[in-house]
This record gives structure tokens, sequence and C-alpha cells, in this order.
């Protein structure tokens, strides 16, 4: 029987890119059972996470539940796991009212969410599906595929799956392979309000969207050291003018401003014009975007400039144009598009010339 509703669990980061990263497999699973309602049920450390209400707005979910593992905050110091009857309570609550037909385990290792699948399963009346990661895991799924191990060796596949391709791996129980499926986006009603109040291009000027990000502790590692950006970006308006506009936190208002300085400098002394009418236009948009709202920044980009957080798998996702760059080689985080590429510390001859291609890519319907 073709499923109506299939309740999907996840059990890892709440980072928008790790999240957007599974929309890959939802479009498949929605290609193989048109109007199947897909129901997200993520185990996350702790509660009220920016991405809980965007990814609750996706197009291809039809609901989204956020359960807590964790006690304290992030940052609070050393957090214990709530006991397994506090999760399972917590889970009968979200899922309260809701027909299932599959529950999916995404995860492949670990006993929790096997046991959780077992679990909701049984309360639902509903198949299982997960990944016989060790022998005694498959006891808990009605269908399990084979290892991960067993899946790379399958399909030919480095050791370091891309996290995209993570999510297939249980799919691989239903017989669905991702077949180049890239993972999927769309803006909902305040990005498409955004964009249509805040038109940002200028007749005869390319529009490049830059988000240094990178702003939190953890993620400070990979953060584009500015002068390298700087050379980069002006090597590039030296091929093909634009106007740029900076994106990210409020807490990155900082770095973007300091670099928007430098830029304009550099611009100066290799003889290019700033401020219009003629001259390069500079805005700095942190801190006044929801993330729904950055997609109607993100939408009218000819190009987006990236490093490896948020924004750019969110560019990916909305099919724009988009340069990611990378300080060292990692590739579990590369997507794989004619229109965008991934650079690990580029020369700005090499960062113009890649940037240029994607330029000039075709036009894309908004």
């Amino acid at each position: 029987m073709n499923p109506k509703n299939i309740l999907l669990i996840k059990s890892h980061s709440m980072g928008i890119g790790d999240l957007l990263r599974s929309s890959a497999a939802w479009a498949v699973l929605h290609a193989r059972w048109p109007g199947v309602k897909l129901h997200l049920l993520m185990l996350s450390k702790h509660a009220g996470y920016p991405s809980e209400a965007f990814i609750r707005g996706h197009h291809l979910l039809a609901s989204a539940h956020f359960v807590t593992v964790k006690t304290g905050d992030p940052g609070s110091g050393p957090q214990r796991s709530l006991p397994l009857s506090a999760v399972c309570a917590a889970t009968a609550q979200a899922l309260q009212g809701l027909n299932i037909d599959w529950v999916i385990d995404f995860e492949s290792s670990g006993i929790k969410t096997a046991w959780l699948t077992r679990w909701i399963a049984k309360r639902k009346g509903a198949r299982s599906v997960g990944i016989a990661q060790f022998p005694l895991r498959r006891l808990f799924y009605d269908l399990a595929a084979p290892s991960t191990h067993r899946y790379r060796a399958l399909h030919g596949l480095e050791r370091q799956m891309d996290y995209t391709e993570r999510d297939f791996v249980v799919l691989a129980a239903l017989g669905l392979a991702r077949g180049g499926q890239r993972i999927l986006l769309h803006s909902g009603p305040e990005g498409r309000a955004w964009r249509n109040a805040h038109p940002i291009a200028r007749p005869g000027r390319k529009a490049v969207v830059l988000n240094i990000g990178c702003g939190t502790a953890d993620a400070l590692v990979k953060r584009p050291q500015l002068s390298a950006l700087v050379d980069c970006c002006v090597a590039l308006y030296a091929l093909e003018p634009f106007d740029l506009h900076l994106s990210g936190a409020a807490f990155e208002g900082a770095v973007n401003t300091e670099f928007a300085v430098l830029f304009t400098q550099a611009l100066r002394q290799a003889g290019h014009a700033v401020g219009p009418p003629s001259g390069c236009e500079v805005a700095d948009w942190s801190g006044t975007l929801s993330l729904d709202a950055l997609t109607g920044l993100l939408q009218q980009a000819d190009l987006v400039v990236s490093s490896d957080s948020g924004p750019y798998h969110m560019a990916v996702g909305l099919g724009v144009p988009t340069l990611c760059w990378f300080n060292f080689a990692t590739p579990p985080s590369y997507h794989h598009a004619e229109d965008m590429a991934c650079m690990v510390l580029p020369q700005p001859a090499e960062f113009a010339a890649t940037a240029l291609r994607l330029l000039r890519h075709a036009p894309r319907a908004l």
C-alpha cells in the first residue's frame, strides 16, 4: 500500500545547512509517491533554535516537530541527556492526532532513534524503516537498508560521503536512489514580500550577495581572511562591475563593516568609482533579515559568494549561482551542480574567472 503520511526522524544539528541537506531526500520521496505528506521529527539538543520556524515552512514538509533531548541551554556547561521516558512523552504529545503509515529513521548509528522508531511505529500501527548499521539494529525495523559502509561500496563513494547523500542510505531500503537530486528551497511569504519591497537590481549591473558569516566561536576557522576576500572581489569587479549586498546575523555586522571599508578603499585604489550612479553600491543587510526574508535577498542575486554556512546552502537550494569559499578541503560539505563552485583558498585570478562564469549563468526566473 502506498503511504499517505511518512514520519522522518532525524537527530543531528539544527543548523540551516544540515536541515536543508535533507530536502533532496524529501523531493525523491515526493516524486515516488506524489501527494504523500512528510512530517519531520527532529530530536534537537535544545529548544528555540531560529531554524525551527524556518524549516516548518519548507514547501516539501506537511509538518515539523522538535523534541528536546538535552537539559540546559547552549553554552551553559555540561548538559545531561533527558531520560528516554521524557523523550517518549514529548514525542507522543508532538505527534498527537497525526496519522502515520511509515516511520523512517535516517540516523545510521546509536540505539535511541532506532528504539524510538519502533516505539512510534507500534503506537501508530505504522511500518518502520531504518539502517542495519550493525546486525542487531535490524531488529528494530520492518525494512532495513544495508550499512553505510555497504552503501558506499555499492555506489563507489568516498568514505566521507557528502551530507546530502547520507540521507539516501536508508532510502535504499525502499528502492530509492538520489539520481542527482539537489537540495531545494522556496521563499515563504516573508521572503516573497521582502523581495517585492526591496528590489536590488540596477540596470546594466550585476548584483552579488556576499555572506562572510561564520561569526560564532566554533565557526571562525571557516571565515575567509578579509584581505584575501577583498583581493578576490576586486579582481572580479575588474572583469564584471557589480553592486555588493552583504548579509549576516546582527553579531556579524562589525566584520561586514570592516570588509566594506577595505573593499571600497581597494576599488578606489584600482581606479573604480564607488557609489551610485556609476560606481559600486555597497549595502549591508546584517541583522535586519529573518531567515525567510533572507531568501528574498538571495533570490535576487546574480551570484552568491559565501563561506561554509547557512546562506551557502540556502542559495544552492534556491537555485542561485553560488561560489562557496573554503579555508580547507571539506568534501562532505560540497554541493555539485553547474551553477555552483566550491573553492579552497582561491587566488584572485582563479576566483574571478570562476565567479565570472557563474555570473554569466543562464538567467533564473523569480
